[in-house]
């Protein structure tokens, strides 16, 4: 059974988890809407995305929930924020865990609708997607102080 969804879920990845991104729309990054940060600078978001940083503020586990490959927003994050390659991020997880930095990495989401959900849901999780699909009760987080609708902003 444990194969079947490993097989299932590379399949999605494979062939369903591409677009959502339009040619120059920012990606959001969102929180659980009980996490107590409103604002991150670039190297606190570089620092939760990598696993240095494994704890909000209150001392919560933080949760990251990251798109499947192939997924537009993937792309724009692991350019901007990991500044790796496919590879290179596959490699760097395997690595991590290889020395026992942590237990397992990101959590993989194969649609944005599944990651506002898993969000939403999942306390001190955090994630990003495109801007154009936040909803109300979702909670975005500022990146240098500027959010996705602003110049400026590092995601774009």
């Amino acid at each position: 059974m444990k194969k079947l969804i490993m097989v299932l879920a590379l399949l999605i990845a494979a062939f369903g988890a591409t677009g959502g991104l339009a040619e120059g729309q920012p990606v959001a990054i969102v929180v659980h809407p009980d996490v107590q940060v409103s604002d991150l600078t670039t190297s606190q978001l570089r620092r939760i995305f990598l696993a240095d940083q494994q704890f909000w503020p209150d001392r919560s586990r933080i949760v990251l929930l990251v798109r499947a490959p192939k997924a537009d927003d993937r792309n724009m994050v692991l350019d901007r924020i990991y500044q790796m390659s496919e590879s290179e991020y596959s490699r760097y997880w395997i690595a991590k865990i290889f020395r026992a930095e942590i237990a397992a990495g990101p959590q993989i989401v194969f649609s944005s609708n599944m990651a506002q959900e898993l969000v939403t849901a999942i306390p001190g999780s955090i994630t990003f997607i495109p801007s154009s699909e936040i909803d109300s009760h979702i909670k975005v987080l500022s990146i240098d102080g500027l959010l996705p609708d602003q110049p400026g902003y590092a995601l774009h």
